[in-house]
């Protein structure tokens, strides 16, 4: 029927009549029901006594079957008449009563255990603070569900529910609200899955269901929090008034924490990546990641554990990261924790990208050896959307990581906002059942109860490789931070506060009185460890960083550049002409069983003619040499993006989709199967950020994250200047993500023009990116060779063109790929006139250069020059000031640009040009700039108007002024005329 006895009560919109007309059908004939279903009427028969007949059913086999086989009826029965509460058969019944009285009891009592699973958790014990009022939802008395004090020691036919043959109703109370509604509630009957839920029902239910620790491992759970507690303690004393985001109110959190790594490596994890925000990152990078306190103390002091002493800006000490290796019972797990900005779930997706390279690295196509976990506050998981776009990862294929543990230090307030006001549900968690991810919840006061729920989380995404979430409710001692005055805001709650003993304390005093241990054991914990911090303390004055860890473990052999802008940085990145050829037939012909679209087909021949005549390669068929020849060379490639398998412009055609019956083929996997082209869900902050934390574990792959068009980058734009642009500034983690951002105008209006290259170009500093903007294949080509060929890694930002895609200007020959070719960071014009003859240089980049090349032929100009400047950043200033310097009777240097004033490159390059000038010593020393005026949308989305801006600005780059630039020229001379 669908479902078997064990799951009445995990199924939702199952009505006792549906109940009923089943066990109608059994007794005509039990072949009709599945076995479950016999075993359980077997004893519901066996349980009531003698049999009987058709006759005495109380409902006609019409009424029975309308009734009973629609599981769309009220789950509940009619609630009965508290003023006549059914009476328990007398022993005067017939069989009929009795049997019907006793179906109806046991369905009724599986109703009721079924809400006790949905509802349970709302009557669960888990506000240490006592302030949250969660009363007893009427459907979880027994009253609700037909059953009153006449009923309470009447016996229940269970058939193994709760791991019951039979039990009375006051017995079943006491068992679901000792497993339901304790210190844990388990939220999980929205899950689909049954054998999940299953698994979790075992783990919560039954008669001798309870948390159980040893003595021992009660008394390793008391020190962890001991020692939690009395760091915050020790900094608190040592650091007064300094910000550190303690973890105080919380600390059941460490134990927890390592109850995650320790089961989780009983089940196979070998390396766990954790991602977490500042509030506890400094307890646990010592009493978890085992941090030296020194370094931390040193860290305090303002001391020579500053990154600044090895290279780079540094951060706040609440941001840093670390990694280190722990041994659990023998058995050794690698822990890295990510470093982070005060975005505080923007370190999530990073974790998962990291995670996942990992699982790659290793093989670990079941995710079991590799496990992320993430650390979020309860305002934050609740009202951060990159959190909704991480559980979108999930089941991805791309992109899982077999389930990420959420644990979710509930503070129940966000810096001074109440929960009602900062989100819609009655749980911050809620967002998780996106994925049907249970969710744990737990009474941070209970550090035996939170562990026993990381226990079963890692146990339960270890078995399904599904996410899960634990949901610890606590609170913060101090408020937001240290500084803070919270009783601002929340009085009543800080009242409470600072009354409540410590979680020490409370479990301290439990396992005394439980005889685990005497005071004299807790004193003696407390007494050591901070003996410890003393020590550490005295040592943190004398304390240095030896080395950075830039380029240690994945990262081993690679180097930070010698410099920025010599030619040292090249690499020899062309290819023999026999290894073209060799990809030529792998991207030309499709398998003899893939039935292609005729368009692709006639795409494919085209590019077989050009790859052998070698003869006007294009963009696409660039990228897929680039990518070929690096996996022949044994680099992975990860691309990833909205429609990246086929391209936003029907371009790159990496997939080929059979026609007929839908299986995909993808060309280059069978030069290597480490090539990866995804079609990423339509999301930027996530994916980007996913990419990102991919690419710092994996410096051997050519990771590559292509926007659909370059502005939507701006979704992911707290990645873009948090970790891309400054992470190697701030924490000495270095990348080598490639962003591919489509960029140039052709009158499609502001979204679908502008990548807003002048944003990237504003973040360039101190050598941490590399900007191109690239208008040959041929040179696409060479930079992503280059990315990967280097002993060193820097993202790189690619302005990629849309028009250029196809224009029969903008291709290369076989030649631009063989031999000692490379990448050219400015290229000079393929028709310029000789150097002692130019008069008008016009600099450029992208796309503009075309449509300023074709106006200058036409006008059968003789005496100007086009350079492009492809590579944007690092600048090429000595390859441009010599290009410069060979050009004796210049008399004219313009920058164009298609891009508004106040966008585009023109403000980051006028004064290097000019230093450019300066150094080649000519009678020119500034340039001047042409193209669209200022403008608070990045392009008119109106085509004439474009091609009208489009035309004046090549005119007046080109020295022919139009009538709109004349005009401003004469009102300024008017202007200062008046002025004199």
């Amino acid at each position: 029927m669908g479902f078997e006895p064990s799951e009445l009560s995990g199924v939702e919109g199952v009505s006792p009549g549906f109940v009923e007309g089943l066990y109608r059908q059994w007794r005509k004939n039990p072949e009709t029901v599945s076995e479950g279903w016999r075993d359980w009427f077997d004893g519901l028969d066996q349980a009531t006594g003698p049999s009987w007949t058709r006759s005495n059913w109380p409902l006609s086999d019409t009424d029975a079957l309308t009734a009973g086989l629609d599981p769309t009826q009220s789950a509940l029965p009619p609630k009965a008449d508290k003023a006549k509460p059914a009476a328990a058969p007398t022993p005067a019944a017939d069989a009929g009563e009795a049997t019907q009285q006793a179906l109806s009891d046991a369905v009724r009592a599986q109703m009721l255990i079924r809400t006790y699973r949905v509802r349970g958790h709302l009557a669960a014990d888990l506000d240490p603070l006592g302030l949250t009022r969660r009363d007893l939802p009427a459907d979880l008395t027994p009253e609700f569900h037909g059953f009153f004090d006449s009923d309470m020691d009447r016996e229940i036919y269970l058939g193994g529910t709760l791991g019951l043959e039979r039990a009375t109703v006051r017995e079943i109370v006491a068992i679901l609200r000792r497993n339901y509604c304790g210190k844990v509630g388990l939220e999980y009957m929205h899950i689909g899955d049954v054998a999940e839920r299953r698994f979790l029902q075992e783990r919560m239910e039954g008669k001798d269901a309870e948390i159980q620790f040893t003595p021992e491992g009660k008394k390793a759970i008391l020190a962890r929090v001991i020692q939690a507690e009395e760091w915050e303690k020790f900094l608190g004393r040592k650091y007064v008034g300094t910000k550190r985001f303690g973890l105080d109110g919380g600390e059941s959190a460490i134990p927890a924490l390592e109850a995650v790594i320790k089961y989780g490596s009983q089940y196979g994890v070998t390396e766990v990546v954790i991602g977490m925000a500042h509030r506890g990152r400094l307890n646990v990078l010592t009493n978890m990641m085992r941090k030296p306190a020194r370094a931390i103390f040193a860290e305090f002091a303002g001391g020579s554990a500053n990154p600044e002493d090895v290279g780079g800006s540094g951060d706040v000490k609440y941001h840093l990261g670390t990694s280190t290796d722990r041994d659990f019972d023998g058995r050794s797990v690698h822990l890295s924790l990510a470093p982070n900005p005060s975005h505080l779930e923007a370190v999530d997706p990073v974790v998962l990208g990291k995670a996942r390279a990992k699982q790659t690295k290793l093989g670990d196509v079941k995710r079991e050896k590799v496990m992320p976990i993430l650390l979020h506050g309860d305002a934050a998981f609740a009202g951060q959307g990159i959190i909704m776009e991480c559980f979108g990862f999930s089941g991805l294929a791309g992109y899982s990581t077999g389930g990420t543990v959420h644990f979710v230090i509930n503070n129940q307030v966000g810096f001074t906002t109440s929960p009602q006001f900062a989100r819609s549900s009655p749980y911050p968690s809620d967002i998780a059942k996106m994925v049907q991810a249970p969710i744990l919840h737990v009474n941070g006061d209970d550090p035996e109860a939170v562990t026993f729920a990381c226990k079963v989380a890692t146990e339960f995404r270890q078995t399904f490789k599904r996410d899960v979430v634990i949901d610890m409710w606590c609170y913060r001692r101090f408020g937001h931070n240290e500084g803070d005055e919270p009783g601002f805001t929340q009085p009543l709650m800080y009242d409470a506060i600072k009354v409540k003993p410590g979680v020490s304390g409370v479990y301290s005093a439990r396992l005394a009185q439980e005889g685990v241990i005497d005071e004299a054991w807790a004193e003696g914990q407390r007494r050591d460890y901070i003996a410890l911090l003393e020590a550490d303390f005295e040592a943190a004055k004398g304390y240095r960083v030896n080395k950075a860890d830039w380029f240690e473990g994945d990262w081993a052999g690679f180097a930070a550049p010698r410099d920025t802008i010599s030619e040292r940085r090249a690499a020899a990145t062309g290819v023999t002409p026999e290894r073209i050829a060799e990809l030529a037939q792998v991207l030309t012909t499709p398998p003899a069983d893939l039935s292609i679209h005729k368009t692709l087909a006639r795409i494919l021949e085209a590019k077989r003619q050009m790859l052998e005549s070698g003869e006007g390669i294009d963009w696409a068929t660039a990228e897929a040499l680039a990518f070929g020849t690096l996996l022949q060379d044994k680099y992975a490639v990860r691309l990833s993006g909205q429609d990246s398998g086929r391209g936003t412009f029907s371009q790159r055609h990496a997939v080929w989709v059979d026609q007929k019956d839908g299986h995909k083929y993808i060309p280059l996997s069978t030069v290597d199967r480490s090539f990866q082209v995804l079609d990423s869900p339509l999301s930027e902050f996530g994916v980007m950020g996913f990419e990102y934390g991919y690419a710092s574990q994996s410096p051997n792959t050519l990771v590559l994250w292509e926007a659909q068009f370059g502005d939507f980058a701006n979704g992911a734009q707290v990645m873009i200047d948090q970790f891309i642009a400054a992470g190697e500034a701030k924490w000495l983690r270095v990348n080598g993500l490639v962003l591919l951002l489509p960029h140039g105008y052709e009158g499609q209006g502001p979204e679908h023009s502008s990548a807003r290259l002048e944003r990237y170009l504003q973040l360039c500093a101190e050598d941490n990116l590399q900007v191109c903007n690239i208008t040959e294949p041929a040179n696409y080509f060479h930079v992503l060779r280059r990315q990967m060929m280097r002993n060193f890694r820097k993202p790189l930002i690619i302005m990629t063109p849309k028009s250029l895609l196809r224009k029969k200007e903008a291709v290369s020959t076989l030649a631009d790929f063989t031999g000692d070719s490379h990448f050219r960071r400015i290229l000079s014009d393929p028709r310029a006139p000789a150097d002692d003859k130019v008069e008008r240089l016009v600099l450029c980049s992208g796309k503009v250069f075309y449509d300023l090349a074709e106006a200058r032929d036409k006008s059968g100009d003789e005496t100007t020059s086009i350079v492009r400047i492809e590579q944007l950043y690092p600048f090429p200033s000595d390859a441009l000031a010599a290009r410069i310097a060979r050009m004796p009777r210049l008399r004219d240097v313009v920058w164009a640009q298609e891009e508004p004033k106040n966008n585009g490159a023109w403000f980051f390059v006028e004064p290097l040009i000019e230093a450019c000038l300066a150094q080649a010593a000519g009678p020119v020393r500034r340039a001047r700039y042409a193209g669209r005026k200022a403008s608070a949308a990045t392009a008119t989305g109106l085509a004439r108007k474009h091609a009208e801006q489009q035309q004046a600005l090549v005119a007046e780059a080109l020295g022919e002024p139009t009538a709109e630039v004349a005009a401003a020229i004469g009102a300024g001379a008017q202007s200062k005329q008046q002025a004199g």
